[in-house]
């Protein structure tokens, strides 16, 4: 076994515990990064408990991958997607001490569970998450409001996009520019949307100088506040495309451009979609803020009653996400693998993979993505799913690498009943119709005068429809703002007012390329991005502009 004993910048100082050996910087080839010593070594614990944090990919195919790595990726180059190598524990102490503080103390230390001192020192990283989440709209960045008949929403969506992407996509964004201020670096992000991601990703990183977001939305299938999240941002570092198709044929060409290492390494290609380890890990963060203020830990009955006696066991809250690629699920499974008592519940739309593989084992994308009231969810391939396929299978990188191949072969998987039911043990869920959305918008805003938006009506349907147990909490998680979504709240009957900055929109100019839809769609799309991408690097290099005519 091998510990880091010392660090020097002259010097990396090893203790073999079976022998003495001293290696040398200068007997390494210079080039290496630390991180590439470690693998090479094959270095895996080290006597720092912080620098035990390594990630690896589902599939099986990488090891021993720092956070700046994961971070600065794409999926990973054997396909698959980064995940911590070991989930961090919180202990049930841990938890009880963390009661009682506010959401971005929590994102604090979590983060500094996954991010090494080493990387980000801890007073580092405190600013940068401060930083990220001093823009929003509600004192503590996020909020609870508590209706009538235990119908708690954990509102996410307080941004300046109006989204929960705006969350972890500024902490990411953030952490990035940390590295590329330090190191005098630059990156190109790759971001397709199914409507708030792409408008998150281009605000939290608009102007910033050494990142350029490339996003690619389905024209004509998000609402048009979604839309203009994105084109009316005029900055040189934004580059927006509209694609003749649904968020899944977006993900075609993305997948094939991530492949291709080369052009990974060339021009530091990366994704900020929740392929991106770090928008997880923030993630997490939302399910342990739920958990404290929600699950009644600390007002248990006869906790700690007795001098001399043990707390009793935690109380379990019911988590209800609506969810589409499945990253919330993901993020929340992690939370509950690290010692978080969470019984989940993922509500979908009529896009209902999620759902019917939960249920029947059927993890296969229906012939085309179904267009909803609930756009963001429209989704047929909930790539995150892998995240929890993996921890399922006990980090079994041969079986998913299997599992994922086929499906992206044949667009069509059956889980083995073994595996459907690890899987219905730790995921109830269910799907819900248009109808049924409005009618949830109609119902809760007659009982609370509360105004849900669609996609957060997916997840309250269940509060609605379902029998729920007196003796445990729940939280619906309201994933983003009814402005938004003007259409549906008229179908609904409802009214409101949309705040200034949403009417504002309209009277912005905007800039977009169109992807349009040909015999040989995929390759055509893939090309464009890909010579913008080449642009884009090139026109940086050379200390020019992109849009040389911008007002």
């Amino acid at each position: 076994m091998i510990h880091l004993v010392q660090q020097q910048t002259s010097a990396i100082c090893l203790n073999l515990s079976s022998q003495n050996l001293m290696i040398l910087t200068p007997l390494l080839p210079p080039v290496w990064t630390f991180s590439q010593v470690v693998r090479r070594l094959n270095v895996k614990e080290w006597t720092a408990d912080r620098l035990r944090m390594w990630y690896c990919s589902t599939r099986g195919g990488v090891q021993n991958r720092d956070f700046r790595e994961v971070l600065f990726s794409g999926f990973a180059p054997d396909g698959g997607m980064f995940m911590p190598e070991t989930l961090p524990a919180v202990s049930p102490e841990t938890l009880r001490s963390w009661k009682g503080l506010r959401y971005q103390r929590l994102v604090l230390e979590v983060a500094a569970l996954f991010i090494p001192e080493e990387l980000i020192p801890r007073d580092d990283l405190e600013a940068l998450v401060a930083e990220a989440l001093s823009g929003f709209s509600v004192p503590d960045s996020v909020r609870i409001a508590r209706l009538k008949d235990g119908l708690s929403v954990l509102e996410l969506f307080h941004g300046e996009t109006l989204a929960f992407k705006d969350l972890a996509m500024s902490c990411t964004v953030h952490f990035l520019n940390y590295f590329l201020r330090r190191d005098g670096s630059r990156a190109v992000v790759l971001v397709g949307t199914s409507g708030d991601t792409g408008g998150s990703a281009v605000r939290s990183a608009r102007s910033l100088p050494g990142l350029d977001v490339l996003v690619v939305f389905p024209r004509g299938r998000i609402t048009a506040v979604q839309e203009k999240h994105m084109t009316s941002c005029l900055e040189d570092n934004v580059h927006v495309f509209a694609a003749d198709g649904s968020s899944d044929d977006i993900d075609q060409p993305l997948r094939r451009l991530f492949a291709d290492q080369n052009l990974v390494r060339t021009h530091s290609l990366m994704s900020l979609n929740s392929v991106n380890w770090s928008r997880v890990m923030i993630q997490v963060a939302h399910f342990f803020y739920a958990y404290l203020e929600l699950s009644g830990l600390g007002a248990e009955p006869g906790l700690g009653a007795e001098p001399g006696l043990e707390p009793g066991p935690l109380p379990e809250l019911e988590v209800v996400v609506p969810t589409g690629g499945a990253g919330n699920i993901a993020a929340a499974f992690i939370a509950v693998r690290m010692g978080l008592p969470l019984k989940l519940v993922a509500m979908v739309n009529a896009n209902d993979i999620v759902h019917r593989t939960v249920t029947s084992g059927d993890f296969s994308m229906a012939p085309s993505v179904t267009q909803t009231l609930a756009p963001a969810i429209d989704i047929q391939d909930p790539y995150n799913m892998e995240r929890v396929f993996w921890l399922l299978l006990d980090r079994d990188g041969a079986a998913v690498k299997t599992m994922m191949e086929e499906f992206q072969r044949s667009h069509r998987l059956r889980l083995p009943e073994n595996q459907r039911r690890l899987l219905a043990e730790v995921l109830v869920t269910g799907a819900v119709s248009d109808p049924g959305i409005l009618e949830t918008m109609r119902r809760c805003w007659e009982q609370n005068r509360y105004l849900l938006c669609p996609h957060t009506a997916v997840a309250v349907w269940h509060h609605y429809n379902r029998t729920h147990s007196a003796a445990r909490n729940r939280c619906y998680v309201a994933t983003a703002s009814p402005a938004k979504f003007q259409a549906a709240v008229e179908k609904a009957g409802l009214t409101f007012d949309p705040p200034e900055a949403v009417l504002a929109l309209d009277q912005l100019p905007t800039r977009y390329q169109n992807l349009e839809r040909s015999a040989d769609w995929c390759k055509d799309w893939e090309e464009q991005l890909r010579d913008w991408i080449q642009f884009v690097s090139r026109t940086r290099k050379n200390g020019g502009v992109c849009y040389p005519d911008n007002p």
